[in-house]
């Protein structure tokens, strides 16, 4: 057998060579094509998912948040709880939480605020010092993003009576249930992930004993607790 029958046997022709090149490109367009309509559809699932998971995780802080209020009054002359609340913004008293928080109380501010995103819902704090009777002379710090755009978070407080309404100051007990309203910015649906925290404690140590009531008697003649200053409306 010649040399140039052995190439011919051995190689591959000019001819066949450039089908194999356009096959390849063919192949190759149809991935590309697959990929730039799949891969849009798999970043907006995958951040769905991401903000439900993050969603999820602020939801579960919070109710342990509001799980862990302390009846803890500001100062001794001053029988009710260092608690105020809004729509939008808890102020409370609970055990310092961390890895590296040392033994003692917090004050924290959970409350919305606005970047240029939209609103956001942050989650601050200060070490508890007794002494300040309002919550505007507390200077914040940590601060920690719980919840931003596309969600927004509202509360809403009940006591024993089971009743809703918008605010809880000024109160001689704590609430007993915080409702946790989770809702799209956009359209201001509520969503399904919308809960309840419940709060274990609402009265003081003192109470306990009966000590609270006695000490109620001595100061406004009454052992009848105060109810805080709101306008209530009933849960659907």
């Amino acid at each position: 057998m010649s040399r140039s029958r052995r190439a011919r046997i051995a190689g591959f022709t000019l001819v066949e060579a450039l089908i194999a090149t356009l096959l390849m490109g063919m192949v190759l367009t149809a991935l590309a094509t697959v990929t730039v309509q799949w891969l849009p559809n798999w970043n907006r699932g995958f951040a769905r998912v991401q903000r439900t998971e993050l969603l999820a995780v602020a939801i579960e802080r919070l109710t342990a948040d509001f799980a862990a209020v302390e009846f803890i009054p500001p100062d001794r002359k001053v029988d009710r709880p260092l608690f105020e609340g809004t729509e939008l913004s808890a102020t409370f008293v609970r055990s310092a939480l961390g890895p590296n928080a040392r033994s003692g109380l917090d004050v924290v501010r959970i409350a919305e605020t606005a970047d240029r995103q939209g609103p956001l819902m942050i989650r601050s704090r200060v070490a508890f010092r007794p002494g300040s009777s309002s919550t505007d002379q507390i200077f914040f710090g940590d601060p920690v993003v719980l919840l931003r755009s596309p969600y927004r978070l509202s509360f809403a407080y009940s006591g024993k009576d089971g009743v809703w309404q918008g605010s809880w100051h000024d109160a001689s007990a704590l609430p007993s249930a915080v409702r946790l309203t989770i809702r799209d910015a956009a359209t201001g649906q509520a969503l399904p992930l919308s809960t309840v925290a419940v709060v274990h404690a609402n009265l003081s140590a003192d109470c306990v004993s009966g000590d609270c009531a006695d000490r109620r008697k001595k100061t406004d003649g009454s052992s009848e607790p105060s109810s805080p200053n709101r306008n209530t409306t009933r849960s659907d």
